[in-house]
């Protein structure tokens, strides 16, 4: 032992890995020996607590087609939307795929906790600013880096931003109701932190292309910690409608309403038998087959049985009633 009473000397750790090596000294002695450890990097941020990332990206579907809508009407611009998959990463690593300037946006979702952003690339602003004053939609090449907007550079940037809100709020709206606030903008994204570099985030790209050289990138990227807290909702099903019990009762009885209206052609099987073929093709103009009278029938739509009745007459018209209807049966 070393004269501080607290570490051992390279001789005596030396011999006790000899001993381990060797079998001599035991190593399967100790407290909760049975428990299973999981190894966790306290200065990372967990990627596996189920955040459903294809609920996301249903989301930017939505998203996708109610933001070309949007275009076109607010800017006169239809580019095709292309969403890319949900990627998480961490924040510097996409700080590295942006080169400016960009109209770097940082938004406040509400109820999510943190900030968002939206970046928009050049091409995108440039294309939709030619588009709105009658050009052909033509983006611009690459700008110096401290280059900024124009007032109506600007203008522009403002209105693809409320296309935006308007489109995500709707997309999100079978998930959750959210609300947009620009908190600030910034034409650097070094400038815009919305975490710390190791933190991850969810990053959602939207290319625009509008022609030749007229290709951008929208992207919206959330903090990975914001979306934790609505896991579960993320989790579950996305659900289709607006979630309007009202609605979905009015739909439903003008869907009950037209279904009503659908003809259908109704079947009675009175009886059936079993002949030769050789018979069959023997028979002749005049024979009679006789048929003992079933108790019940079966009514048919097609090929599915829905009822059993009984065969009688009413006037001087053959008639049946129903005696019950037949469940369908479930596989």
């Amino acid at each position: 032992m070393s004269d501080s009473g607290n570490l051992l000397t390279p001789e005596e750790l030396d011999a006790l890995n000899a001993g381990v090596a060797d079998g001599t000294v035991p190593v399967d002695t100790g407290f909760n020996l049975a428990a299973r450890v999981v190894k966790h990097d306290l200065a990372s941020e967990d990627s596996t607590v189920g955040i459903n990332v294809s609920a996301i990206d249903m989301i930017n579907e939505r998203f996708t087609r109610l933001f070309r809508l949007g275009l076109l009407e607010g800017l006169r611009t239809s580019p095709r939307i292309n969403p890319a998959r949900a990627q998480l990463m961490k924040f510097r690593d996409y700080l590295k795929l942006l080169r400016p300037p960009l109209s770097v946006n940082v938004v406040r979702v509400n109820p999510l906790r943190g900030y968002s952003m939206v970046v928009i690339e050049p091409t995108v602003i440039f294309s939709a600013l030619d588009n709105f004053f009658g050009g052909f939609g033509r983006g611009v090449g690459q700008l110096p880096p401290n280059r900024l907007f124009t007032p109506t550079e600007t203008r522009i940037i403002r209105m693809i931003l409320d296309i935006a809100f308007r489109s995500l709020k709707d997309a999100w709206s079978p998930v959750m109701e959210v609300e947009f606030d620009v908190v600030n903008s910034e034409i650097n994204p070094q400038f815009a932190q919305i975490a710390d570099e190791n933190d991850l985030v969810i990053v959602n790209r939207f290319e625009a292309d509008s022609g030749p050289d007229s290709t951008g990138a929208v992207d919206v990227v959330h903090p990975f910690g914001s979306l934790k807290p609505i896991r579960d909702l993320l989790r579950s099903r996305v659900q289709t409608g607006d979630g309007n019990a009202e609605s979905e009762r009015v739909w439903r009885d003008e869907l009950f309403s037209a279904v009503g209206d659908s003809k259908l052609e109704l079947k009675v099987m009175l009886g059936k038998f079993q002949i030769p073929l050789g018979r069959f093709t023997d028979l002749k103009p005049g024979e009679v087959f006789f048929l003992r009278k079933p108790e019940s029938v079966r009514v048919m739509i097609g090929e599915i049985p829905v009822f059993d009745a009984q065969v009688g007459r009413t006037g001087a018209s053959k008639a049946i009633r129903i005696e019950r209807a037949i469940s369908a049966v479930k596989n």
